[in-house]
């Protein structure tokens, strides 16, 4: 049975923070992008992180950031990876990570049009860019930053990649059992699907999500090919 890491981001609370890692998250997202409902400052990052454990990761999520804003907030607190969500070239992560010394994962807007090909060019340039690259995380392309609450058709994703994925993009307690049985990313990511409102988590969401995700470790591989994820 293999164990499929899972991501609970945008926490803004410390009760939503300890639900998540009470239910068995394994790591936490906080949103430095001022323009999301889900926004939190470097000064309230720094007040959460002594409820960060240990082995807990703490993930900051930027969009079109600046080395400075960066380096701000992994100075607030315990941000072992930096997730870019913006504009940025696999240069302008590379030169961050480098400044701030943390890995990195690059969102990647899979559109209708994306290609199995377009997926793996892209993380080879992210690859081939910095050493500080840790993998894609897929989310569903919209016309704005963040996330969309919107799947995307899984089947875009190769085989050859699944394993090394973030799998995000309107996932919820409802599909992420089909979801993982079907794609099996290394990790899933969710943020929405796990709230009462924007930015304010419910804890018993998110522990069924944990719940219905470790369903799917627990059961085999979808036999037919993976379509549109909306079941």
């Amino acid at each position: 049975m293999q164990r499929t890491r899972i991501k609970i981001c945008g926490i803004t609370r410390e009760q939503d923070l300890r639900a998540a890692v009470a239910a068995g998250a394994d790591a936490l997202g906080f949103v430095f992008y001022p323009k999301s409902p889900r926004y939190i400052a470097p000064a309230q990052f720094a007040a959460l992180a002594p409820a960060v454990p240990p082995f807990v990761s703490g993930v900051g999520l930027f969009v079109n950031a600046t080395v400075d804003e960066v380096r701000e907030a992994v100075n607030a607190g315990p941000v072992a990876l930096l997730q870019f969500h913006g504009d940025e070239t696999a240069e302008q992560c590379a030169a961050i990570a480098a400044v701030v010394k943390r890995p990195f994962a690059r969102a990647f807007r899979v559109k209708p049009d994306t290609s199995a090909g377009d997926l793996l060019e892209s993380e080879a340039q992210y690859r081939a860019a910095s050493a500080w690259f840790s993998g894609l995380l897929l989310d569903t392309w919209v016309d704005a930053y963040g996330g969309a609450g919107k799947v995307f058709d899984w089947s875009l994703i190769p085989k050859e990649l699944a394993p090394r994925v973030v799998l995000s993009g309107g996932l919820s307690v409802q599909n992420v059992t089909s979801a993982v049985m079907r794609v099996r990313p290394f990790a899933v990511d969710i943020s929405s699907g796990v709230e009462e409102s924007k930015g304010i988590k419910d804890a018993r969401k998110i522990a069924a999500f944990v719940d219905a995700v470790r369903a799917a470790d627990a059961s085999p591989d979808m036999s037919e090919s993976h379509h549109e994820g909306s079941t």
